[in-house]
């Protein structure tokens, strides 16, 4: 058996994902989201990995539902999860899990903004990486962890709720301080076994950026989408662009040296590239907050815009890339342009010498917008037509429907393992 690790085999390696958002915590107006539950997920789990199968992934992206596993603090209930992971071996199917995709379980009051966070979830990887240890060992910390920071720290759109700058901040280095924790977890656990793809969203900017009324806030924008990840692997230094701005609300220099001193790195660099939302324009004399709820408008830079991104974080932390989510939702014939487009240009940027090792459309099938947590309309309202297979109501629930799109990932998939 070859020792070396998979992402250093020379191939381009093709997946699929499972949406797994997870934000338990309700309130008046604001319902749970699940992606699980709204996708019958928990019941289908071992259909869903025959269609991971089915298009020859060779890798799945899929979460552990830690509000599941940790109902309440102290108490653990792997019933489900075990069953789950040994079907990704019985099917030869390599999980890459996200320990942390969006949500902490309800008992953690705070959230992240909960003092005693980075040890909770740190307690938790190490019991995950512990009992998986022969069927895991591929592991996201935080899936998007500034895409956590927006929402929970700067846009006061899922708990716990904060706002502004000081919000942002308070939520980055409580984040950070997690995914090291979390990683360091692991690491113990499984030595040189273990593989760390993190995973962000990338974020471009670009319209009336000089604009006297958006210079400041657009230059924030640019710097501050790779906060976390240049916190945790212990970028932050004295040169660092955001450093004012951490001082200002809060960050101490002990906070700095301590994220100097317990830097992780990633083994690959997951991308998340979304060619219709991926880059937000700023426009003249119009005030857009960049929240979910008042969004800046959008501008579809296609390849060029994934190009930029897979090149960007290659160079800025020194490791392989992975396109780590990518789709258009739309319908079947511009799904499979994307598709085409984005196979090509990954396949263009490794004929060029970057170190690209990876592809994921995301999701294997269609998924909820995350616009149902503050609805109370029904699911199929809220239903993203996106994935390689179509999710359509019935009698009995859930089906899920074979498109073309998976007919052609799978030919990609194919030819990537030979």
């Amino acid at each position: 058996m070859s020792t070396t690790p998979w992402y250093r085999d020379g191939r381009l390696h093709f997946g699929a994902g499972i949406e797994n958002t997870f934000v338990p915590q309700e309130r008046p107006g604001e319902r749970a989201i699940d992606e699980y539950a709204l996708t019958e997920h928990y019941e289908r789990w071992s259909d869903d990995l025959d269609l991971a199968s089915s298009v020859d992934a060779e890798f799945l992206r899929w979460g552990i539902p830690w509000h599941v596993v940790s109902p309440e603090r102290g108490r653990w209930d792997w019933s489900w999860t075990d069953r789950v992971l040994d079907g990704f071996a019985a099917r030869g199917i390599r999980p890459i899990v996200d320990l942390l995709h969006y949500g902490t379980p309800t008992w953690i009051e705070g959230e992240f903004a909960h003092p005693d966070y980075a040890s909770f979830v740190a307690e938790y990887a190490a019991r995950a990486a512990e009992r998986y240890r022969d069927l895991a060992t591929d592991y996201t910390p935080v899936n998007e962890p500034m895409l956590h920071a927006l929402f929970s720290g700067e846009y006061a759109y899922w708990p716990p709720y904060r706002q502004g700058p000081a919000g942002l901040v308070e939520i980055s280095t409580a984040i950070a301080r997690g995914f090291v924790e979390t990683q360091r977890a692991v690491a113990e656990v499984l030595g040189e076994r273990a593989t760390f793809v993190h995973v962000d969203a990338s974020m471009r900017y670009a319209g009336d950026i000089d604009a006297p009324e958006h210079r400041e806030t657009a230059e924030r924008y640019r710097h501050q989408a790779f906060l976390v990840e240049d916190l945790v692997t212990g970028a932050v230094g004295t040169d660092h662009p955001l450093l004012p701005l951490l001082r200002a609300h809060g960050t101490s220099d002990d906070t700095l040296a301590w994220f100097a001193e317990n830097s992780v790195q990633p083994d690959v660099m997951g991308v998340n590239y979304y060619p219709r939302h991926s880059t937000e324009l700023f426009e003249s004399g119009i005030h857009h907050s960049g929240g979910f709820a008042d969004p800046r408008p959008t501008r579809d830079d296609g390849v060029e815009g994934l190009a930029e991104m897979l090149r960007t974080y290659a160079a800025r932390y020194g490791a392989p890339v992975m396109l780590a989510e990518t789709c258009v939702t739309d319908d079947v014939a511009t799904r499979l342009r994307w598709l085409d487009d984005s196979v090509a240009a990954v396949q263009g940027l490794r004929a060029d010498g970057l170190d690209v090792v990876g592809y994921t459309w995301w999701p294997l099938f269609d998924m909820y917008e995350w616009t149902y947590r503050h609805s109370d309309e029904p699911r199929s309202a809220h239903l993203l037509t996106m994935g390689l297979h179509d999710l359509v109501e019935t009698e009995t629930g859930l089906a899920r429907r074979r498109n073309p799109v998976a007919d052609r990932f799978a030919e990609y998939a194919s030819r990537g393992a030979r």
